[in-house]
């Protein structure tokens, strides 16, 4: 199952597919006893998917038994032991993708010639994603972290290693010079080549970066790049080989920290906004800002959800579940909506918007 979304990523889930191209989407859930219910929620939204399929008279023969088949594949790669708050399946011609989501999503199922993305977009924006850098003399690893994890990435030539056995060991022995690894000028070539590595994923991908390692090795990499030079360091050495759970400990602290400081941030830009009259506050007003362009920073309540209907166009109003024309993704569509045009988009913790009944936004105009 897939669980980071990258800009390549989603650009090359949005392009059109042939018809049908089929979402998915399910809650799950990570503890008992909720957790019970989900292999029987997920087969029954195959099911309905299957059923529509082959209802649908577009849908050609080949196409039905070709995306059915891989709504069958699909369904043998999803891991719930490893639930989350959710979970995607895309389906069409030759393809198929299963996603697993830190987010609630509604229980849908959609034919189209696009997947639907707008609940992953939202979901990885709630998991505020960061970069860990680990740091040793014999090996550098790259970590994508999200809510309460990390995961080792493979990319960029991540992870980078080398042997410590050093060729001039012989010579350095007899004339005394012993330099500290992190002195030696292999090891500061190797960093040289991991902020090289490094630099380039913060271009294709920017977000907050965690550097962790020995003292010694971070302030080596400091001197010889330039790509860590805005990160948070973390003193901790022997986490070059370490497995996800010790690195995700090791940086905890720190990133529960800044995530912290960035809310109080937001707070404050909210209320100078609310100043200046370039503010909007609960879901219909963010919505309708939201469609005319017109929001630069949004802040939602990581847990904020609702259900409304749309007023024939002009008021979202709240609606029961169930409802045949509710939005239960609303929330989700507001998220995708401000990052396709340009905004920021913060969550923050429960409570920090009351006053604006859990989502605001700072407008441009």
């Amino acid at each position: 199952m897939e669980h980071a979304l990258s800009t390549a990523t989603l650009t090359e889930l949005r392009r059109p597919r042939p018809y049908p191209a089929v979402s998915v989407l399910t809650p799950t859930h990570r503890r008992e006893p909720d957790n019970a219910q989900d292999p029987v929620r997920l087969r029954n939204a195959v099911a309905e998917a299957k059923r529509r399929i082959e209802a649908d008279p577009a849908v050609t023969r080949e196409r039905r038994v070709d995306v059915i088949e891989q709504l069958d594949r699909a369904l043998t790669e999803v891991d719930l032991t490893h639930a989350e708050d959710g979970l995607a399946i895309f389906a069409a011609p030759g393809e198929h993708m299963v996603w697993s989501l830190a987010r609630p999503v509604p229980e849908r199922v959609v034919l189209s010639d696009t997947f639907l993305t707008r609940n992953l977009v939202a979901a990885q924006a709630a998991e505020r994603p960061f970069w860990v850098l680990a740091v040793a003399a014999d090996r550098v690893s790259l970590w994508n972290g999200g809510a309460d994890r990390v995961v080792e990435e493979n990319t960029a030539g991540f992870p980078l290693s080398r042997s410590l056995e050093d060729p001039d060991a012989e010579r350095q022995e007899r004339v005394g010079d012993l330099p500290s690894v992190f002195r030696d000028e292999h090891t500061r070539r190797f960093l040289r080549d991991a902020d090289s590595a490094l630099g380039r994923v913060l271009r294709a991908h920017p977000r907050p970066l965690y550097v962790t390692g020995e003292p010694a090795a971070l302030a080596a990499l400091a001197e010889v790049g330039t790509a860590t030079r805005d990160a948070a360091h973390v003193p901790h050495g022997g986490l070059g080989h370490a497995r996800a759970e010790t690195v995700w400990q090791a940086v905890r602290a720190v990133v529960l920290d800044r995530q912290r400081a960035d809310a109080d941030a937001v707070r404050r830009e909210l209320e100078t906004a609310r100043g200046r009259r370039e503010f909007a506050a609960g879901v219909d007003e963010v919505w309708h800002s939201a469609a005319e362009g017109r929001v630069r920073l949004l802040a939602v309540e990581e847990n904020y959800r609702v259900t409304v209907r749309d007023d024939d166009g002009d008021h979202l109003v709240p609606a029961a579940g169930g409802d045949l024309d509710a939005r239960e993704d609303i929330v989700d569509e507001i998220v995708e909506r401000c990052l396709n045009t340009g905004a920021e988009v913060r969550f923050v913790p429960d409570g920090t918007l009351t006053e604006a009944a859990g989502i605001a936004g700072v407008l441009r105009y």
